[in-house]
């Protein structure tokens, strides 16, 4: 049975004349100073290297300095250009606004000290138009990325994230920094049920997400600290805290429709593989770890009601034998996934080749055992049990190159 997987639509590679693809959103509350070289900065670099239509929007959210007159005289000066005031204050209110009346079908934001590099837009949201992903955010916190700031930022900002990893389950590396995109599809559905209107805003929208199935893509930044910075970090932290209260409750309690949420905006199934593609290699090893153990129970029983009439080596000798034959097989349909008789005959040779190996392993344990002691049945177990594990990890690596990928 196939399944449903269908990838969201690109976004037009060539849009009507006029019409922006990407909305730049710089909120700002009292940046006259900032603002100016922000803007033309951006305004040039989009330019300069980015291949779509685009706008920036400067959403003032109740600036009480010259903030507006020169957010007002930036879109006179520049083509693009856009102003939007509130007469509230809060950055997740401001991006609510900006980006819920924006025509264009990618949305991003960034903070005014441009404290991320502009090279990094153009792969935060190119994903995004070509339908690959859904959201977008530049993370800190990579390997690859390269960040100047204080230890005291450093230890919150990686303290933060940990937390909500543990509190709400998130995947996604850096919650909070200022440098993030979402399809304008996904933000109309999303947006509605994000209740944070200050900082916040992004992580539990980023939660949302995450819950809904939908695909964030990351990109590791450069990223320099602005010391002018003026966000209050206690005043931040314990607004996060009771955000990350008041979004765990409500996920505990299913206030929120993510059933809904997943079924109209996640992507759906990959189809099924065909038969002879072998499932991913954690159920994998899970798969034959259970065959292991029922192949291990099997091999023990046979071996006790084969030493008596037998003797400990012929005994061991018949049990490895057939469970050798019937591992490979419910190990050739069950873990790797190959069905039918075509190489059926190669896999059970194979499968011999490492019956062999195993024999020589535990034959050889007992040969050692019973050279140095007269061991009790208990102690023979023990050690054929511990011989069939060294013996079980090989039988697994020779069955996984011979069936992996086999036609």
């Amino acid at each position: 049975m196939t399944g449903t997987y269908a990838p969201r639509a690109a976004v037009q590679a060539r849009p009507a004349a006029g019409s922006a693809v990407l909305d730049v959103v710089v909120p700002v509350y009292n940046e006259e100073a900032d603002l100016g070289p922000c803007v033309r900065r951006l305004h040039a670099h989009l330019t300069a290297h980015f291949p779509y239509p685009f706008r920036i929007t400067v959403a003032d959210n109740a600036s009480v300095d010259g903030t507006p007159a020169v957010a007002r005289a930036l879109a006179d000066e520049l083509p693009g250009v856009g102003v939007l005031r509130l007469d509230e204050k809060g950055r997740g209110r401001a991006l609510r606004a900006a980006w819920s009346a924006s025509p264009a079908p990618v949305l991003a934001y960034m903070d005014v000290d441009l404290s991320t590099d502009l090279a990094a837009l153009l792969p935060l949201v190119a994903p995004l138009i070509s339908g690959h992903s859904d959201l977008a955010i530049g993370t800190r916190l990579a390997r690859t990325s390269r960040v100047v700031r204080g230890t005291k930022r450093e230890v919150i900002s990686r303290g933060y994230n940990l937390l909500l990893r543990g509190a709400l389950a998130a995947r996604f590396s850096d919650a909070q920094c200022g440098f993030k995109a979402i399809r304008a599809d996904v933000a109309a559905e999303l947006l509605p049920l994000v209740r944070d209107t200050g900082w916040f805003f992004d992580t539990e929208l980023l939660v949302l997400a995450q819950r809904a199935g939908l695909r964030i893509h990351e990109v590791p930044v450069d990223w320099v600290d602005d010391p002018d910075s003026r966000v209050d970090i206690v005043a931040t932290a314990l607004a996060d805290l009771r955000g990350i209260g008041r979004l765990g409750r409500a996920l505990v309690t299913g206030a929120l429709p993510l059933a809904q949420l997943r079924a109209q905006l996640g992507r759906g199934p990959l189809p099924a593989p065909p038969a002879q593609v072998p499932i991913g290699l954690p159920r994998q090893l899970a798969r034959f770890a259970a065959v292991g153990v029922a192949s291990t129970l099997a091999y023990l029983l046979l071996f006790l009601l084969a030493r008596g009439p037998l003797g400990a080596q012929p005994a061991n000798l018949l049990a490895l034998l057939l469970t050798a034959v019937a591992n490979t097989t419910a190990n050739r349909r069950l873990t790797f996934g190959v069905t039918g008789r075509r190489h059926a005959a190669r896999h059970h040779l194979q499968g011999l080749l490492a019956f062999a190996l195993g024999l020589a392993v535990t034959s050889g344990s007992l040969a050692a055992l019973h050279a140095t002691t007269t061991p009790d049945r208990a102690l023979e177990l023990t050690v054929l049990v511990t011989a069939n594990l060294a013996a079980t990890a090989l039988r697994f690596l020779l069955l996984r190159l011979a069936m992996h990928h086999r036609p």
